[in-house]
């Protein structure tokens, strides 16, 4: 949506809703310090081109903070269930999606001019909401933050009551 807005405007947009997004900017460089290094995209990278599928079964575990939330708010069956579709998925697009994730999105989010909610996991270990959800409600001129508690990036999993509640609120 941010993209969408950065480059086609808000006029046909009411309201935005972003949730676990990994705007504004998630590299770390001269002109955005609270970054993460892109050594921690090019170790994914590594990653994925040693063994895919055990990266994937480590990423979505870490997805939904399984050490935490497994067998509470998520079971084995989910995690298994995401793994089978994403090891279903091209290797190759799998590997390229590291790189959109370093996509910079300032420009795009500063033009975003209409009521924006922001929901975000405070547990989030994919899209570390310090870097993630918290700068972008101060990017968005009079966004609204939601940190949902414990949540991990899996939230619309974990955390489904809550984000059903704020999204049914925000866009009454």
């Amino acid at each position: 949506m941010a993209r969408y807005i950065g480059r086609y405007g808000s006029k046909r947009v009411r309201k935005v809703v972003l949730v676990g997004a990994l705007q504004p900017f998630l590299l770390k460089t001269a002109d955005n310090p609270q970054g993460i290094d892109r050594s921690v995209f090019d170790g994914i990278k590594a990653a994925i081109r040693a063994d895919r599928p055990t990266f994937l079964l480590e990423f979505l575990r870490n997805f939904y903070n399984y050490d935490v939330t497994g067998g509470k708010l998520v079971s084995e069956r989910v995690v298994e269930d995401n793994w089978n579709v994403a090891a279903g998925a091209s290797a190759r697009g799998t590997l390229d999606c590291v790189d959109a994730w370093l996509e910079d999105f300032r420009q795009d989010v500063r033009r975003i001019d209409v009521p924006t909610l922001v929901m975000h996991g405070d547990a989030d270990r994919i899209l570390p909401i310090e870097v993630t959800g918290r700068r972008l409600a101060q990017e968005v001129k009079g966004a609204r933050l939601v940190e949902l508690k414990g949540g991990p990036h899996g939230v619309l999993w974990t955390h489904a009551e809550q984000v059903n509640a704020g999204l049914v609120s925000f866009l009454a």
